[in-house]
């Protein structure tokens, strides 16, 4: 507490005379010594020798790589104190700050600006401690999803997280965003599972939930905690999982009777048993005349092969399941499974930062509350036929996320839903004109996908960020942010922008789609 006085009062008294300064890497390094005892080491300019290999080695996006919107200088703290020094130079010299933890924001928002701007790079500040005796984990936000999992499989075999499937994943941005894998329909998203959190606010102080109070503690649990602070690091709750559990992955092609079977799947797979998760990743496979269309029907059962097997044939037995088909393994195991990783190869495979592949891509989401028809799906791979690497990929709810309330918190995308897609597009080459092509036909898709999809508002995952819904640099306007924040949070957008208003009334922590402020008694007539 005595560190945090000191930063706050050496802040508000230099504030004032640091106008007119004009910005450079030296002014930066200077105040974050007046603050700090940061190593040298912690602070790369872009004259250092590790500033480029450090700015490009979590963007997990290619497409990124050229852009010529770069920070003006990197830092990777080691120490919550640093973060804290950080915000309060950013906010002395007038730049804005971006938070990197895994890199895999969709549009790069964590590592590009249009003004003069740093990067905090959690990368360093990767600290898991896991407490099997009340089953939770503290994990700090520079950690992966894989760091957590190993950490988690270390302990016990009887464990798990129901986090996302990307072992490269940062935790930072997963959990605020919401969170969710193949235990969605047992255990609900990540964020659910989040029961306290350390904060660094606007004014560099450290909050946890009690200090924080309910209201912010509800608004980063799902609603994209960028906007609200820097969350250094979350307590989470475990899960129990079955020692043994069971993996499937059944690939069928239009010749297969792909069509009528991904139709059925929409009508059941959000009423299977809350064991039972199968999601469908839709692709094309071949090229000339022999190209076509295959749905990979790829499911976690927490359970084994004789008990899954007749509760296919009872919920599901148009796909055909045979025991020969599945695997038994642990759960860490799964977890590589679903990465693309052998289940036999050891676990610490789990731990590399980076992707098995990496492309330029551009993504979209949708979720669904009625199924799409056959015409619907036709309509789909007629589309794929103009595209070589594209993928859509449906994952199912139901279960779990039918009992939780849409507000309990910011991720409101429950009960109703059947299921999310995500489309995604990737493409080799850098140039315009490559680019603006599969962006082109990803947006058709999108705009074909319209009648079949949740409507008023058509809803979106913050997680799978599209800057085509709408986007402002300086976003501190609510009518026009509801374009897109209605979108991703429904009705509680307005909610999360008066929370935004009580903690970060000058929209500091801001990005095209961060949430902007709204005064409480701001009387306006929902969108």
């Amino acid at each position: 507490m005595e560190f945090i006085a000191l930063l706050a009062s050496l802040f508000l008294v230099s504030i004032a005379s640091v106008t007119s300064v004009s910005i450079s890497g030296e002014n930066f390094c200077q105040c974050m010594a007046d603050y700090s005892k940061i190593s040298d080491q912690n602070i790369h300019t872009s004259n250092s020798s590790l500033y480029s290999s450090l700015l490009q080695s979590s963007q997990q996006n290619p497409r990124w790589l050229n852009s010529t919107l770069k920070p003006l200088l990197l830092v990777t703290p080691s120490h919550e104190s640093e973060i804290q020094a950080g915000v309060l130079c950013s906010r002395k010299l007038g730049l804005q700050v971006r938070v990197r933890s895994g890199g895999h924001d969709y549009e790069g928002l964590s590592y590009l600006c249009k003004t003069p701007f740093i990067i905090i790079d959690l990368i360093n500040l990767r600290f898991l401690e896991v407490n099997l005796a009340d089953e939770t984990a503290w994990v700090q936000s520079g950690a992966t999803l894989g760091e957590l999992y190993y950490s988690i499989a270390t302990k016990s075999g009887v464990h798990g997280f129901p986090g996302g499937l990307c072992p490269t994943v940062g935790i930072g941005g997963h959990l605020s965003g919401g969170g969710f894998g193949t235990l969605i329909r047992k255990h609900a998203l990540a964020a659910d599972n989040v029961i306290d959190a350390r904060l660094i606010d606007v004014n560099g102080r450290i909050l946890d939930r009690r200090t924080m109070g309910e209201d912010l503690f509800w608004a980063i649990r799902g609603g994209g905690g960028s906007s609200f602070g820097i969350i250094v690091s979350w307590k989470i709750k475990l899960v129990q999982v079955p020692k043994i559990v069971t993996g499937f992955t059944v690939d069928k092609t239009l010749a297969e009777g792909v069509t009528s079977l991904v139709h059925r799947w929409q009508h059941i797979a959000d009423k299977f048993h809350e064991d039972l998760f199968i999601r469908v990743i839709i692709q094309n496979v071949g090229s000339g005349n022999q190209k076509t269309v295959q749905a990979s029907f790829q499911s976690l059962f927490l359970g084994k092969i004789d008990r899954l097997i007749p509760l296919m044939k009872l919920s599901f037995p148009e796909l055909g399941l045979q025991a020969k088909d599945c695997i038994e393994m642990s759960w860490i195991q799964s977890a590589q499974y679903f990465a693309g990783f052998q289940k036999d190869q050891p676990s610490d495979v789990l731990l590399s930062r980076n992707p098995l592949w990496k492309m330029n891509f551009k993504a979209k989401s949708d979720f669904v509350k009625n199924p799409i028809p056959e015409s619907g799906l036709q309509g789909i791979w007629e589309r794929f036929q103009q595209e070589q690497n594209v993928y859509i990929i449906l994952d199912p709810y139901g279960g779990k996320m039918n009992e939780i309330s849409e507000h309990e918190i910011p991720f409101p995308h429950r009960k109703g839903n059947l299921f999310n897609i995500q489309y995604i597009v990737k493409w080799d080459g850098i140039g315009v004109e490559e680019t603006n092509k599969h962006i082109h036909w990803i947006r058709m898709l999108y705009r074909f996908m319209s009648p079949y999809v949740s409507r008023s508002p058509r809803g979106a995952y913050i997680n799978y960020k599209d800057l085509d819904l709408g986007a402002n640099e300086q976003n501190t306007s609510y009518l026009e942010a509801s374009t897109w924040g209605t979108r991703y949070f429904k009705g509680n957008f307005k909610r999360l922008a008066q929370v935004k208003n009580k903690v970060d009334p000058d929209n500091f922590f801001r990005n095209e789609q961060s949430i902007p402020p709204l005064p409480c008694l701001f009387e306006i007539t929902e969108v």
